[in-house]
């Protein structure tokens, strides 16, 4: 069998259980079974495969028929400019999550050095980026997931960066280190009936723990904003991931509790998704 023959057989598989992009997942899955660049196989689709990899080629497939997600399949996610690992014990990085990068960089200057808290770093890609952007900064990320700081610590190896960023496995509750400049989150914040409303891909293979947030979406938000006051310094700034349905929500709790919202920015889809606030009292 050949490439391009496998490819279409690959394909025609995908469009029986409705996957997105079938031709593409296909070609990206046969890329990491042969360890050649996709545009490589597409210039010589009348290579022949090795038996070996065809089977190879066939376990992925049906990883991805049963809807689990390309980034688990490949052990990777680009988010901003960079490559991280990922697999089922973090959240799979997304491209409106990149919000919370560009205020953080309007924020910071090049020369300058900032104190930065990541609550809930996941695969640790948020705060990644942003120290190989602003690499003077001093980085602490927590993570209430053990597996997570695990593939968080990889990832700023990955990149150079096991020195630059400390990893502590710990709930946001029992956090006690302050006078933070900035303080990121990409906290869980859908809500129990959207959660039943999720993709397959995303409902039955992403972590749970980085999905929920309980009723009413904001239970893990309202934590971090209540910590954030205690951790943050005076004018100190506060850079949120939220759900469009939690902005309200959001808005109400910061502005009660001594913040000044500087900027809410919507995400791609044109959804209310990243606040700045800041800290006055």
């Amino acid at each position: 069998m050949n490439y391009n023959e496998i490819l279409k057989k690959g394909e025609n598989y995908l469009k029986k259980n409705k996957i997105k992009n079938p031709n593409l997942d296909a070609e990206l899955i046969l890329s990491k079974v042969l360890n050649k660049k996709r545009e490589e196989i597409l210039l010589n689709t009348n290579n022949k495969l090795k038996n070996r990899d065809i089977l190879i080629f066939e376990k992925y497939l049906q990883r991805r028929f049963l809807k689990e997600p390309m980034a688990y399949i490949l052990g990777y996610k680009y988010f901003w400019k960079y490559k991280f690992l990922a697999n089922k014990s973090v959240l799979i990085p997304r491209p409106d999550t990149e919000l919370i990068i560009e205020e953080s960089l309007n924020y910071i200057r090049n020369d300058k050095s900032k104190k930065i808290l990541d609550i809930g770093t996941g695969s640790g890609c948020i705060i990644v980026s942003l120290i190989k952007e602003r690499p003077k900064c001093v980085a602490t990320a927590i993570d209430i997931s053990k597996k997570a700081i695990i593939v968080a610590k990889t990832n700023a190896k990955l990149h150079h960066l096991e020195n630059k960023i400390n990893f502590i496995n710990i709930d946001i509750d029992k956090y006690k280190s302050y006078n933070y400049d900035l303080i990121i989150s990409n906290p869980p914040y859908i809500n129990t009936i959207d959660l039943k409303r999720l993709d397959d891909d995303i409902k039955f293979h992403e972590p749970m723990l980085a999905l929920s947030g309980g009723s009413d979406g904001f239970r893990v938000l309202k934590k971090v904003i209540l910590k954030s006051k205690k951790l943050l310094k005076i004018n100190g700034k506060l850079i949120l991931e939220v759900g469009h349905k939690q902005k309200n929500l959001c808005s109400k709790m910061l502005n009660e509790n001594g913040y000044y919202i500087n900027q809410i920015s919507k995400d791609l889809s044109g959804k209310d998704r990243c606040i700045v606030s800041t800290k006055l009292q």
